[in-house]
């Protein structure tokens, strides 16, 4: 395992961390973890030199933790650095804070965290939490030793994000989104490097962006993989892109299988900062291009939108819009899309019951026109028969 430091706290951490908002369940609930294979998971990452835990408050219903927990049990909370998170929406006070992590701990079996991040901050989601002086709350938790280190996970503009940092001289570290279809969203390139320059650890969120880049590509966009000397599967270029930044420390992955723990894992060992060669480089720039044609939607399938109260399922219905864009001219297999939608989502759960209510597009972290991307899908997936 490839390991880098992590900002000013100085110790060493896996360039690949492992998300807990992905875990593999049981049937359609997001929140029945399967536990066994979870902890599986986990434990054969830390067994392989990942030692870099991700999870939330609110993951899989509230159970992401108390999995995690699990899994670090017999040893394994040891040989962890591990993160959670506060969930910025739901405190009102900082009673509510103390309430809040200490259920954490107790969910982690834990006595303390080493990072604690204020989670999906964004401008307003700042001004409450420093009109809450969540700053003085945290160096209470600190000096306590609940928790070891303070960050924040985000989702906004460059400018808020210097002004968040700026604000602050004890951060140890920075969330954000990023990956080669991505660079020049919310915190972007210029982020990256302005949280770096700062001392800041950076750990990555998205770096597949949700798996829509894992997603086989359509024939025009293979073609252009297929120059690159040497092969790689989407998910490694995706991943190599990310690690190729010295300014990057983490990539996170959510990962939902042991085939993506063992393969994510060969791929940290083949990274490095600047490994990528000048061709390689240019491959993927064409790459982005190319995809920018095809019009993804940035949705990460993170289900902050989720339950829709109108029964829409949102990110499965991004998640088949993306996959009809990949087979875009090709009817069989645009058709094979649409009937996949029928199948899944059908009319309980497809667009027609969208009621425009705003409320998916407030939660959203990513910030998407959500009521206007399902517009586009009923037009794809629900317009009569031509």
């Amino acid at each position: 395992m490839k390991y880098r430091k992590f900002g000013k706290l100085g110790f060493k951490v896996s360039v690949l961390g492992f998300g807990a908002m992905r875990l593999p369940v049981v049937g359609s609930d997001h929140s029945n973890i399967d536990e066994p294979k979870a902890i599986e998971m986990m434990r054969y990452a830390i067994d392989h030199g990942v030692n870099y835990i991700d999870t939330a408050y609110g993951y899989h219903g509230g159970k992401s933790e108390v999995v995690v927990g699990k899994a670090l049990m017999d040893g394994y909370r040891e040989r962890v650095k591990l993160a959670t998170k506060m969930p910025t929406w739901a405190v009102n006070s900082q009673d509510d804070m103390d309430r809040i992590l200490n259920e954490q701990l107790t969910r982690l079996q834990t006595d303390h965290v080493d990072i604690y991040l204020l989670h999906g901050l964004g401008k307003e989601r700042w001004e409450k939490m420093k009109n809450l002086n969540v700053l003085e709350w945290a160096e209470k938790a600190v000096a306590d030793g609940r928790i070891r280190g303070l960050g924040f996970s985000f989702h906004d503009e460059f400018e808020v994000l210097k002004e968040i940092i700026d604000s602050y001289d004890k951060w140890v570290m920075c969330q954000i989104l990023y990956n080669y279809i991505d660079q020049d969203r919310q915190a972007g390139t210029r982020g990256l490097k302005y949280a770096a320059s700062k001392g800041l650890a950076v750990v990555i969120m998205e770096p597949i962006g949700g798996g829509t880049l894992a997603v086989t590509p359509p024939k025009e966009i293979q073609a252009i993989w297929d120059e690159a000397k040497t092969k790689r599967s989407q998910v490694e270029w995706a991943l190599q892109w990310v690690w190729n930044h010295p300014e990057v420390t983490v990539a996170l992955s959510g990962m939902s299988t042991m085939q993506q723990v063992v393969e994510n894992i060969k791929s940290a060992n083949r990274s490095g900062p600047g490994k990528l060669t000048k061709q390689e480089l240019q491959i993927i720039e064409r790459v982005r291009q190319k995809y920018a044609e095809y019009g993804f939607i940035g949705c990460t399938s993170c289900r902050y939108c989720m339950p829709c109260p109108n029964g829409v399922a949102i990110p499965e219905i991004f998640a088949l819009f993306n996959l009809h864009f990949t087979k875009r001219g090709d009817r069989n297999a645009e058709r094979e899309v649409a009937s996949k939608y029928m199948e899944t989502v059908g009319k309980e759960k497809g667009v027609k019951n969208c009621k425009k209510c705003g409320r998916c597009e407030e939660l959203c972290p990513q910030h998407l026109p959500i009521r206007n991307l399902l517009a586009r899908a009923e037009w794809t997936f629900e317009r009569p028969p031509q």
